[in-house]
């Protein structure tokens, strides 16, 4: 079940080299780009970096077993 009214804002980090998603509720009368710019300088962009470099990819399907000797 989804949240009413959630929108969804595109952040760049300050240097304009990574992108990054947030969804929140604005209140009506809000100055979104003000908001978006306070928010994009309050994001941890070394923790998103970190995150984003520990994903280990998976693969799918079977693997052949080495035989140790």
């Amino acid at each position: 079940m989804s949240i009413p009214n959630v929108k969804r804002y595109r952040l760049t980090s300050v240097d304009g080299s990574e992108h990054a998603t947030l969804m929140a509720v604005l209140p009506k009368g809000t100055d979104v780009d003000q908001y978006l710019k306070e928010a994009s300088e309050r994001f941890d962009w070394k923790a998103y970096r970190d995150m984003k470099a520990s994903v280990n990819k998976v693969r799918v399907g079977q693997q052949k077993q080495q035989k140790k000797k």
